[in-house]
């Protein structure tokens, strides 16, 4: 009926690491009736350090079986069984991406004794396989060995059949209950007080150190999915073994949910997060004064503490950008960087140009301010009114001026007055151009939800 395992490895995922010994016990829910063990060759060489923890050593495995050779009978001993391991989705990752390797498919249901020893034997000091043993009186004089382990873990299991009275084994193996998916040290009721709702998600690890923030249109759902599968690369991995909480805040609409996520990756900078990190915009319109008096626009790559008349996330759109402005009021493309030969540029064959110097600066530069004050004009002010997180408030994001400004709510009750009374009820926040265009592409598609002010 279970099958509780053990694994040495060469590492930590499976994708990239080799088992080194492989122990199997078997349970009828009342004792154990049969053991298996093995060493086993990874086909690479043991790191020290795993060698001085184990004992296991390149010469022992050098003529051992490889996995592929007792694929067959491991198979067999843990299809229809329950599969048990002290941190059970390490093992199950290793065991079942090696029978796939091997060309067998092993689905079988799974019990952690981590999450059933917290449930069943609550408040002692630690979980480790090593302490959790000696808390009880079980003696393991083969620690970090897999039959040792295995055996170990198989009389802990004995134990909390005999205590289970609530009946938590029994909930754990209930269909739908996906407890054996969870990170075996993240308590399941933190998953079930998530609300349904949109937000944003802390995993903390075990100093309470947030590592990873996602968003969500339904928080619990989410989360949940984060642990539907149980992939065996690294990154999954080390993920898995340090979550160990879940925190949220609960917000009005999905994508105030995208807003926030975006606000605290760029906060915390958690471990587990790579997109969105690095975001910002790529190229700004940057004016300047020459040697000469005149003033010159110009896109160049955005830096950090820059300040440009405009952000663009491409080049083209910049260039697009100054085109437009260069046609609307008569600038001359070589002072804009845009012609980049030694020829006159167009406009000198009819009249005098500051690019030949034969327009004064005063002239020109009155004609690149109207441009910078065009293009501050059509930088829109507007605010995105939808639901909030009750029935009797509505949210608010501002874009100011082109620029996110913050977001918040307001009672449906409490009269406003345009956009300062608006802006006194949210939060300031920080933007970049990753904010900005989701807000603008909502604009577009939500019309009705769009409220407008002249800048």
């Amino acid at each position: 009926m279970y099958a509780i395992v053990d694994i040495e490895t060469t590492g930590g995922h499976a994708n990239a690491h080799g088992i080194t010994e492989l122990a199997i016990v078997l349970h009828d829910g009342e004792k154990v009736t049969e053991r298996f063990e093995t060493l086993l060759n990874p086909c690479g060489d043991i790191p020290v350090f795993i060698q001085h923890l184990t004992g296991i050593t390149n010469e022992m495995v050098r003529d051992a079986p490889m996995f592929a050779n007792v694929a067959e009978h491991v198979y067999d001993l843990l299809k229809d069984r329950i599969f048990i391991a002290h941190n059970v989705n390490f093992d199950y990752s290793f065991i079942k991406h090696h029978l796939q390797v091997a060309g067998f498919d092993l689905q079988c249901r799974k019990l952690c004794t981590v999450r059933l020893g917290r449930k069943i034997f609550p408040g002692l000091p630690s979980y480790s396989l090593g302490k959790f043993c000696r808390q009880m009186g079980i003696d393991n004089n083969e620690r970090h060995r897999a039959m040792g382990d295995a055996y170990a873990t198989a009389q802990l299991f004995s134990m909390m059949l005999q205590s289970d009275k609530d009946g938590h084994i029994a909930q754990s193996l209930k269909q739908g209950s996906k407890e054996h998916s969870l990170p075996s040290n993240l308590p399941k009721q933190h998953i079930d007080t998530l609300p349904d709702a949109p937000g944003v998600y802390y995993f903390h690890d075990n100093k309470g150190k947030i590592v990873y923030v996602g968003k969500a249109k339904s928080l619990k759902k989410r989360v949940k999915s984060h642990f539907n599968n149980n992939r065996a690369d690294l990154q999954k991995q080390e993920f898995l073994k340090n979550i160990h909480q879940v925190t949220h805040q609960t917000v009005g609409t999905e994508l105030m949910a995208f807003i926030l996520e975006a606000v605290e990756i760029k906060r915390l900078w958690p471990k587990y997060n790579r997109a969105q990190k690095h975001y910002e915009y790529a190229y700004g319109l940057y004016k300047f004064e020459d040697q000469l008096g005149y003033t010159r626009l110009a896109i160049d790559r955005w830096t950090k503490y820059s300040a440009p008349l405009y952000t663009c996330s491409s080049l083209s759109e910049g260039y697009n950008l100054l085109n437009k402005l260069i046609e609307t009021f008569d600038l001359c493309p070589k002072l804009c960087f845009i012609q980049k030969n030694d020829k006159p540029c167009p406009r000198n064959a009819t009249k005098p140009c500051a690019c030949q110097h034969t327009e004064t600066t005063l002239r020109y530069n009155k004609r690149v301010n109207k441009a910078i004050a065009y293009l501050k004009d059509a930088l829109l002010t507007f605010a995105i009114r939808d639901k909030g997180r009750s029935d009797d408030e509505n949210s608010y994001i501002l874009i100011e001026n082109g620029e996110f400004y913050g977001m918040g709510y307001i009672k449906q009750n409490l009269l406003t007055d345009g956009l300062p009374s608006i802006k006194s009820h949210l939060t300031q926040y920080p933007g970049n151009g990753y904010i900005k265009s989701m807000v603008a592409n909502y604009a577009v598609n939500n019309p009705d939800a769009k409220m407008e002010w002249a800048s």
